[in-house]
Order: C-alpha cells, then sequence, then structure tokens
C-alpha cells in the first residue's frame, strides 16, 4: 500500500507562493535539488491540480536543460518516469507522457490507488491538496521551509483544517533551508 506524500516548498510564514504568485525564493540550490531527486524517486503516481501540472511539465522537455547541473537533469528522468492524474475541469488534452486528466476529486479513487500502489503517492496544489487533507487521505507531509517571509499569498495548509502531526525526520541545508517530515495522525 502506497502512502499519500503532500510536498512542498514553504515560506517561514507558510505560503507556496507570494501575493503576486511567485516563487522565485524557492528555487532549489543543488543539495535541495538532490534532496527533492531522493524523494521523488520513491514516486509512483503525482496527483497535481492543473496549475501545478502546467507549472511542473516543463520538465517533459530537453531544451533547456543541456546546461543545467546534472541533478536537475536527473530530476527531469525521475518526474518523466512518474504516473500523473491532473484534476482538471478545464483541460481538454496533457502534453505529458504516462499522464490522465481526471474531472473531478475522487476521495474513494484516491484510496484505491493507495491501496492498490507498490510504491508512494505525491499530492501537489494548494487547492487539490485541501481536498486530500479534508478527506483524510494525506499520511505524510515533506515541507521544506525556505529562509524568506513573504508576508501574504497562497497557504501551504489547508485553513480550518485540523492536522495532528507527528515529527519523523527534520534537518539543515546549507543555504538556511530546514526539512521536515511529519506523519498525519488521523483522528478518531
Amino acid at each position: 500500500m502506497g502512502r499519500l506524500i503532500y510536498a512542498a516548498n514553504v515560506s517561514l510564514d507558510g505560503f507556496l507562493e507570494d501575493e503576486t504568485g511567485a516563487f522565485d525564493w524557492s528555487v532549489p540550490d543543488e543539495a535541495v535539488h538532490a534532496f527533492w531527486n531522493e524523494h521523488e524517486r520513491r514516486i509512483g503516481t503525482s496527483l497535481y491540480g492543473r496549475r501545478m501540472y502546467e507549472t511542473m511539465r516543463v520538465w517533459e522537455d530537453d531544451d533547456w536543460l543541456a546546461d543545467q547541473p546534472e541533478v536537475v537533469r536527473e530530476y527531469a528522468g525521475i518526474w518523466r518516469d512518474t504516473d500523473k492524474v491532473v484534476y482538471s475541469t478545464s483541460l481538454t488534452e496533457v502534453s505529458t507522457a504516462r499522464t490522465r486528466i481526471a474531472r473531478e476529486f475522487d476521495p474513494d479513487e484516491v484510496r484505491r490507488l493507495k491501496e492498490t500502489s507498490a510504491s508512494d503517492l505525491s499530492i501537489g496544489g494548494a487547492g487539490i491538496a485541501v481536498e486530500a487533507f479534508r478527506h483524510g487521505l494525506v499520511d505524510e507531509c515533506v515541507l521544506l521551509l525556505c529562509p524568506v517571509v513573504v508576508g501574504g499569498g497562497k497557504p501551504a495548509l489547508p485553513r480550518g483544517v485540523r492536522l495532528d502531526l507527528e515529527l519523523l525526520e527534520h534537518g539543515r541545508f546549507d543555504n538556511g533551508v530546514v526539512h521536515v517530515r511529519h506523519a498525519v495522525r488521523q483522528r478518531d
């Protein structure tokens, strides 16, 4: 059975992007990129909202990768080898391999995916992640806390949902980013 893992780069004040939609403050250095590569190797299926998918599909193209460090090129291969489900009512087609569109978030379908998966699943995109949290589907949170305060924007964690967490792992990178991994304790 696979675990559903919510993973994100987050400002210290808890945002995925600032009020203008920018997230340039979270661009990883090589050590942080290597961390994400190791994390993503365990993922068999990624669940995305439309906007997150549109951001991530850049990894399908080789054109821009030629002069990138090996760790970045390696991530592209890892991303391409992962199955992807995009939750969208507006997309009519996808431009990446191993990708399908789902018109609505179905908690029972996600439970089935978890139960039948030999590897972990990830969920990305604030809106779709909120749905997974609300339905008690998220098993772990992996957050990289970036040393920046952006003052507002898109919250990384759901509002109005209580999460009881257990710290499983933590660490610090030389660039000041702090990594935390928590299990989500299911409430009775």
